[in-house]
């Protein structure tokens, strides 16, 4: 698969704080923003699954921030799969400033559900997806932190069950 090239934000003047620096929540919403992004640009967007019946909440989040940014600073978001179980997502974000320093780095953890809760299991629902989120998982290629590797759940196989063991949540 070809490299997709990373989503882009520009800091609104709105996202700064009284420092003049980017609040520290906006992180969280240009995660999102670059989360949507590229599944739009893997071919699957976000608002066709919800059209299909699933959704898929945050169930986990983190960041670490590395150094500030401010009104007008252009932030390159680089997105990777770090692990796919078949219900459960781990995403990893690297933030970076146009000359190229880390300003955040973080990940996101995910499920896949039916409109009325019940667990998802992709393989079964959307198999095109299914099958390039493993492969994305599998492949190592994009960023990924070292304590993010660590974390990174056993076996990404789908086991067929139809809800994750309280250990794959939890990681």
């Amino acid at each position: 698969m070809t490299e997709l090239k990373p989503y882009t934000h520009r800091v609104q003047y709105y996202e700064t704080d009284m420092m003049g620096l980017t609040h520290h929540s906006n992180y969280v919403r240009w995660m999102e923003e670059a989360r949507i992004d590229f599944l739009d640009r893997l071919g699957f967007p976000y608002k066709a699954m919800e059209a299909a019946g699933i959704v898929s909440p945050v169930t986990k989040i983190s960041c670490e921030y590395k150094r500030p940014s401010s009104f007008g600073d252009l932030i390159e978001i680089r997105v990777s799969v770090s692990a796919f179980n078949g219900v459960v997502l781990a995403i990893q974000y690297v933030m970076s400033a146009e000359d190229g320093s880390v300003v955040c780095t973080a990940s996101s953890e995910h499920v896949f559900l039916s409109k009325d809760g019940r667990f998802v299991r992709m393989k079964k629902e959307m198999p095109e997806l299914s099958a390039l989120l493993a492969e994305l998982a599998a492949s190592g290629e994009g960023p990924m932190p070292a304590e993010a590797e660590a974390a990174s759940p056993e076996g990404s196989e789908d086991q067929g069950s139809e809800s994750p063991d309280e250990g794959e949540l939890s990681r």
